[in-house]
């Protein structure tokens, strides 16, 4: 069983309520998927093999106070911002997380909004260049040299890069988290990650492009993978770049439009509204 450690901070103020938080514990050790559950430096550590955002929600709906992530993974780990690069497209938005495990397999964990429902392709790419928006950001990570794959196929049959599909639920919503035994963090850091529009097909369809792309279509959202912190890392309690507190960051995007309140939105409903700040 592979698991990973998350360091969970919770708005408990200055000092927590022993009681209360003894109770978040024992409803945390209780689900399942959750190996272990402990308070230590200030934070809820919760090592498990279920995707983050899953555990965020068990946490703030046991305490019912704000949670956020601080640390994740105990060894090496990257972290990824996607985003929608078209200005009046559907807007896609969402953070993946990387470990590298002690026991080899690299963990892809994250929770990605605006999806349609359904399945859609994940995929790490050769180059971290957002210049052109998701169209200047390479084919698949494939050193190799192989033709397109799924995780579960050995890596000389299959781009590195190949990660499979997500799911989306009828909201848009998507968590995962995902074991493969081909990548590497250190491999991967530079580069940049893409969902794309629809299901890969492994590259296993009749489509001329299956053995490409899997015929997964276009990239929807994207971003560049960069170094991040594992558990007890990030001293962080406030962005000194805007001032952003750690409990509000939950509720607002990590970067660019909407991270400060009085930001308004890139793209309007109507052309002549559009500003050029965003790659089409």
């Amino acid at each position: 069983m592979v698991t990973s450690k998350l360091e969970i901070l919770v708005d408990f103020g200055v000092k927590p309520d022993q009681q209360e938080l003894e109770k978040t514990l024992n409803a945390l050790r209780s689900q399942e998927g959750v190996k272990e559950a402990t308070f230590k430096g200030g934070a809820v550590v919760v090592e498990t093999t279920l995707p983050s955002g899953t555990v965020l929600d068990m946490v703030a709906k046991s305490t019912g106070k704000r949670a956020v992530l601080q640390g994740f993974g105990e060894t090496q780990s990257a972290v990824a911002m996607i985003a929608s690069q078209s200005c009046c497209g559907g807007e896609v938005m969402g953070v993946i997380r990387f470990q590298q495990t002690a026991d080899g397999p690299l963990v892809a964990d994250g929770s990605i909004d605006g999806l349609s429902e359904g399945l859609h392709g994940l995929h790490v790419h050769t180059a971290g260049d957002l210049s052109e928006g998701c169209k200047s950001i390479g084919e698949h990570y494939n050193p190799s040299g192989g033709k397109h794959g799924g995780p579960g196929d050995p890596g000389e049959n299959r781009h590195a890069g190949d990660l499979g599909n997500i799911v989306a639920d009828e909201t848009g919503r998507a968590r995962f988290r995902i074991l493969d035994d081909v990548l590497k963090v250190w491999d991967i850091i530079g580069r940049s990650v893409a969902v794309t529009e629809r299901r890969d097909d492994l590259g296993r369809g009749s489509t001329p492009t299956s053995e490409d792309d899997g015929d997964s279509g276009r990239p929807v959202a994207c971003g560049i993978i960069a170094r991040s912190a594992g558990v007890f890392q990030n001293p962080k309690r406030i962005c000194a770049c805007d001032g952003v507190v750690v409990w509000d960051e939950r509720d607002r995007p990590l970067a660019g439009k909407g991270r400060r309140v009085e930001e308004k939105r890139c793209c309007q409903k109507h052309k002549e509204n559009v500003k050029p700040c965003c790659k089409v």
